[in-house]
């Protein structure tokens, strides 16, 4: 082989070599460029993840919503936002309110011992009544059974005075009343079934639709400020209050659990 031969050859070995370098640098760098876009976009999709995340927790709830709304007042209330509720005959000289949380399970035992003699009371004039409904309990545990309970009965309100205090005797009952752990009236279809126990509101589709709809929901957060804003002193439920006055069975603030605690505490509010 001569010399120009055997140079001609390293040259074209030399040019082979450099055009396989470039191609090999080409496509190095087009894959670094695949990892880096890639990688922007798992940032960027990562950023818009937990974007996402911080404005849906930021997002008010339900409930914390309506309580900007206007509210749906039932029938048969009165007073600011139709929070007033006063159930009973007109000849009655005084009024006795009771504040009451609809899961608590406190109020559901008043209701099932006590209940059936307020009830006559209001029926023979002896005081009219005034509830204040409270949701405080669903605070304790993110829950929603309070609130959408009192909307319900705000529904049942709207139907009659009878209709309510039938409703709310219902759901404090022991065949319906749960658990305080069990947030089971957050569910409209089983307040709608606890409905069907009363005479006024079974297959009331009006009554249903108020339900399902959340008719009365702001009604129901505007009573539960209430009963957070109150002025009697009431902390926690079943509370009673008659001329401005807490009553309990004792000094100690035990609430009226008893017939005889109730009549006997009532009956000497209502000589003064």
């Amino acid at each position: 082989m001569s010399k120009r031969n055997s140079q001609s050859a390293k040259t074209a070995a030399r040019e082979r070599l450099r055009i396989e370098r470039e191609r090999e640098a080409k496509r190095a760098k087009t894959k670094r460029q695949v990892i880096v876009a890639c990688s922007i976009v798992g940032v960027l999709a990562i950023a818009g993840g937990i974007g996402y995340a911080v404005v849906q927790a930021n997002k008010p709830t339900h409930w914390e919503a309506v309580k900007d709304e206007k509210v749906v007042t039932p029938a048969n209330t009165a007073g600011t936002d139709g929070t007033t509720v006063v159930i009973g005959k007109d000849s009655a000289k005084k009024t006795l309110k009771i504040y009451e949380d609809p899961r608590c399970p406190v109020c559901a035992q008043f209701e099932q011992t006590v209940g059936p003699t307020v009830k006559k009371d209001i029926d023979d004039g002896k005081y009219r009544m005034q509830f204040v409904g409270a949701t405080f309990i669903d605070n304790k545990d993110n829950g929603e059974g309070s609130k959408n309970a009192l909307s319900a009965m705000g529904a049942a309100l709207n139907v009659s005075d009878q209709a309510f205090l039938d409703y709310k005797a219902a759901l404090y009952s022991a065949k319906y009343h749960p658990e305080e752990t069990t947030d089971k009236f957050k569910d409209d279809s089983y307040l709608i079934k606890v409905a069907d126990a009363v005479p006024e509101l079974k297959g009331n589709k009006k009554f249903q639709d108020a339900v399902e709809k959340g008719t009365y929901d702001a009604w129901a957060m505007a009573m539960s400020k209430t009963f957070d804003d109150n002025k009697d002193g009431v902390k926690g439920t079943p509370g009673f209050v008659m001329d401005g006055k807490q009553l309990t069975a004792d000094s100690q603030g035990t609430p009226l659990m008893t017939v005889a605690d109730f009549n006997r505490v009532v009956g000497e509010a209502l000589k003064k």
